[in-house]
Parts: structure tokens; sequence; C-alpha cells
């Protein structure tokens, strides 16, 4: 037997279905823009060193910071017990503490935010029968994915918690690309969802389905590109080599996976690490700029063809701030730049997929 809200649901009419699909396509792209956000702040807090100044991971109680002296003298006194502040920060004041405190305060309280945005639409989405079944369960996956990005968070910050002031790269690439993952399924979802729950994808040309399939190959080599990033990150190794083309004098390093068992240098020798993201960085540039150029040799729509723009454009500017970031030795504003960059270079791939798929 149909519920209530099924009921609703199957007696709109097919505009109201539409239009019900558009709203909750805006509230999808509201989050996703959250979500980027977020990306983004989880970076300034790495770049700051701010990560490690809350100890303790309240995830129902912890919306409040400290109000009153004792209450930051309580928080300070938990953080005089962790590494960062035996082996970095050492003798710092409270008032110094309160500068690294508040950046991480705010990271993890969007973070809350965005579960509340994404949690309580829906819940009235739902009531209200807009939600069509079909796509329900992803809705629910997005949320289980949020609640599992809470706790890899949580994850990451321990390991820095130990015995090093640092958090492990792996840690924090994980980290990072459970948020790319639900950010690319979300913004693919809600664009999706512009065509309204019952569209049915139009038959593409050979040209344009051979293209449609090479972008998409594209976007996981940004994601690759991504979570090298995050290794880089995790090991502060854009502070090294801060040359370009040339590292350590060569185009190829002498001692490129140096290490025992080789492979582990992929994720644990800073040379390596590095090397292997300029190689990615700039090998993603030259696949979009031999896309871009098949691009012309195919009929496409204004749209299409203007999608494919937009990713040349983003990949130049990504590939100019990452080289800026490089030489100028990781100031803050670039490295958060560059991480942003990252995103919206992935959102025009997604998004010149999706002109591929739908525009005629």
């Amino acid at each position: 037997m149909k519920n209530h809200s099924e009921n609703q649901f199957d007696n709109q009419a097919p505009d109201t279905r539409k239009n019900h699909a558009r709203i909750i396509s805006n509230w999808l792209f509201m989050v996703c823009a959250m979500i980027a956000g977020m990306i983004v702040l989880g970076g300034l807090t790495r770049l700051t060193n701010s990560g490690l100044s809350m100890v303790h991971w309240h995830p129902v109680t912890g919306w409040l910071p400290p109000l009153n002296d004792a209450a930051w003298a309580a928080v300070f006194d938990s953080y005089k017990q962790s590494p960062e502040y035996n082996d970095v920060n050492f003798g710092m004041s409270v008032d110094e503490f309160k500068g690294i405190f508040w950046l991480e305060f705010i990271h993890r309280l969007w973070g809350r935010t965005i579960g509340l945005v994404f949690f309580l639409p829906f819940i009235v989405f739902a009531l209200r029968g807009w939600i069509d079944r079909r796509i329900a369960p992803s809705l629910v996956f997005f949320f289980v994915l949020g609640a599992l990005q809470g706790g890899m968070g949580w994850f990451m910050v321990k390991s820095g918690l130990v015995d090093q002031p640092d958090v492990s790269q792996y840690r924090l690439t994980a980290h990072l690309g459970l948020a790319v993952l639900i950010y690319a399924l979300m913004v693919r979802f809600a664009l999706r969802l512009r065509r309204g729950f019952d569209a049915v994808r139009p038959m593409l040309q050979d040209e344009v389905a051979s293209l449609r399939k090479r972008l998409v190959l594209l976007s996981y080599l940004v994601v690759i590109t991504i979570l090298s990033g995050g290794f880089v990150a995790g090991l502060d190794a854009g502070f090294t080599y801060n040359t370009f083309p040339l590292m350590d004098g060569q185009l190829i390093p002498e001692l490129l996976y140096d290490g025992e068992p080789f492979y582990i240098s992929a994720f644990e020798d800073i040379m390596t690490v590095q090397f292997n993201h300029r190689v990615l960085a700039i090998s993603t540039l030259i696949i979009i700029a031999l896309l871009w150029g098949m691009s012309m040799a195919v009929s496409l729509s204004q749209n299409q063809r203007r999608s494919m723009i937009f990713v040349v454009v983003a990949a130049v500017m990504q590939i100019a701030l990452g080289i800026s970031t490089l030489l100028l030795v990781v100031p803050v504003s670039l490295a958060t730049l560059h991480q942003f960059g990252a995103i919206v270079l992935l959102s025009t791939i997604i998004y010149a997929i999706y002109t591929m798929e739908w525009d005629r």
C-alpha cells in the first residue's frame, strides 16, 4: 500500500513535478556550494596550522565555542597535552591559541551546518511528497556519506594527536577525497534534476558520445590529481623544490622513487610526491588541450562548445595558480585559490559532460 507522501507525488501534474525537481536541484546546488567552501576552508585550516587546535570531538555538543575565561583555560589546557603544543607552539599564550582555534572551530561548525542544510529540507520535501521515489535512495546515500565525512575528519585529526604534530598524509588525502567525491556526485545529480524527474536522455551522435566518454575519463584524472595534491599538502612538499619547470636542477630528478620499497615513495617521499603532482597536472592540461581541439571538429551546440571553453580556461588558471604557489613558496592566499581552482576545474568538466549528455 502506498503511503500518503507517495500518493501526493503520484497525483501531481507534470509541470508541478518538474518544478519540484528544479527546487530540489537548487537546494542541492546550495549544498554543493557549501561543500566547496568546506573544502577550501579545510585547506586554509591546514595552511595556517590550525587543524590540531581542537583536541576533542563532540559531534552533538560541539556547536558552541568556549564562552568565558574558565572555558578557554580548560580548552587550552587540553591543547597543551598535544604534540603540536609541545613541539611547535610551546609557550604560546591563550590569545595566540585563540588565533588558531577559531579557524578550526569555524571549519567544524560549517560541516555541522551543511548537515542541517541537507537534512532539514530533505525531511520537509519528503513530508510534502516532493521527492520522487527513484531519487530518495541517492539523497539518503549523500547524507550517509556526509556523516562518514565527519568521522573521517576526526580520524584524520587523531593521527596528529599521538606522537607527531602532523596528521597522516594518508588520512588527510582520504578526507579530501571523500569531500571531492560527495561534491562531484551531488553536482552531477543536481544537474540531472534540472531536466525533471522523468527526463530521458536523448540519443547521442557517435562523435559527441566519444567526446563525452573522454571527458568522463578526464574527470577521473582530475580527481587523481587532486588526491596527489592531498599528499603534497600532507607532507608539506610544496615548501621544497620551488622552481619550475626544473626540479632540483633537472626535468627528471635522479632520486625519484628511491624509497624501499620503491612504490612507497609515491606516498611518503617529498620529491616523488611533488614530481607526481606536477606530471599529473601538466598531463591534465595537455589532455584538455587535445579534447578541446577534438571538440572543434565535432558538431556541438552553443552550450556544449561554451562548456569546453570553460574547461580550458579553468585548466589554464589552475596551472598558473599551481606554478605561482610553488615559485612563491606556498603563500596562504595563492595556495587557497589553488585548492579552490581544483574544484572549479572539476565542476567545469562535470558541466561539460552534462551538456554532452543532454544538449542537442
